[in-house]
């Protein structure tokens, strides 16, 4: 159970990859769930799946978080004591082609669920935030004193909502906020029954590799073999999705002793190339993965690991599932 007193958290997105994970840990700490999501990027079922598993009701309301009037009216009706807020579009590539979207879309969202949030007398924020502000970093493992610089839109509308969330903090002495940076999530609920399940085609490495295990694709294209690094590929932190969502749970449970704006990395702490992920793979499914190199993808950099030692420190938490475990649980999840 937790530590403090139970939260009825409203979770943005939470019918997404890491958004469904965390309604698991929010509920296993004994926190109450309420999930607002437009479902442009998940699943309803997701959802049914989690109250299964926890054997709890999550109340879910399909709709999205910049109609400012229906994140007031759902924070005042359920009694929602904090908000952990994921709804945005989540593509790098994507953001490139579709910079107004990315801007328009993400921004909007912060503001309008912050906006409903002051309106409702609703304090606590937890912003999931990412590794991609720190841009192309000086120098491996990153602490979050790193200077921020992101190299994308993506990356470049959580850095801005950064700014605006500080600010905001600044500005009445009742906030608690934290922006969480993740490195990059992977693996599966242990039950392989909540999963990454992108709608259309996946954008990030593990899906993809598991769309060639399970013979949906052929090949996984391997974007540059020239970097500086152990072989050639990209190196990045791959954090399991379970640790990654409990640490949201910490930086919640923090709160009582928190006063106005943190920061915190969510990442191991040591980083894997492109290439032994794809063996992690080869190892849990006894398959071989073929792949093909091709050349390296822009606004791509040769790596990007967390120094978690703040996370570990202020918020007790620390990961405990290796990336071996994160390939087994991703290839359970294909069964359901």
């Amino acid at each position: 159970m937790t530590t403090s007193a139970p939260e009825t958290v409203l979770v943005t997105g939470g019918a997404g990859y890491i958004g469904s994970h965390t309604a698991i840990a929010l509920i296993n700490a004994g926190h109450n769930v309420v999930v607002i999501d437009n479902y442009v990027n998940s699943k309803p079922d997701a959802l049914d799946v989690v109250q299964e598993l926890t054997g709890t009701d999550i109340v879910v309301i399909e709709g999205d978080v910049r109609d400012r009037a229906l994140v007031e009216k759902v924070i005042v009706e359920h009694g929602v004591t904090a908000v952990i807020h994921m709804a945005a579009l989540k593509a790098v590539g994507e953001s490139v082609e579709m910079p107004l979207e990315y801007y328009g879309n993400n921004l909007e969202s912060a503001i309008s669920v912050l906006d409903a949030m002051k309106a409702a007398n609703c304090w606590k924020f937890v912003f999931s935030s990412s590794a991609t502000v720190y841009g192309d970093p000086e120098s491996n493992p990153i602490p979050e004193t790193a200077s921020i610089g992101a190299t994308n839109p993506y990356g470049m509308t959580k850095e801005m909502i950064e700014v605006i969330i500080r600010d905001v903090a600044a500005s009445d002495d009742r906030w608690k906020i934290t922006s969480l940076r993740y490195f990059n999530p992977v693996g599966a609920h242990e039950s392989g029954q909540v999963a990454e399940a992108p709608v259309g085609r996946p954008n990030n490495l593990m899906p993809m590799v598991m769309e060639v295990a399970t013979g949906k694709r052929e090949k996984v294209m391997v974007f540059g073999d020239d970097y500086p690094t152990v072989d050639g590929t990209g190196v990045r932190d791959y954090i399991h999705v379970m640790d990654l969502v409990e640490g949201h749970v910490a930086a919640l449970e923090h709160m009582s002793d928190q006063d106005g704006y943190e920061v915190f990395n969510l990442g191991q702490g040591r980083g894997a190339s492109v290439l032994e992920l794809i063996a992690g793979v080869e190892k849990a499914t006894g398959l071989t993965i073929p792949y093909e190199v091709a050349g390296r993808r822009a606004g791509d950099i040769a790596e990007c690991v967390a120094d978690p030692t703040r996370a570990n420190e202020v918020l007790g938490w620390q990961t405990t599932r290796s990336i071996d475990q994160a390939c087994v649980d991703s290839w359970n999840s294909q069964a359901h």
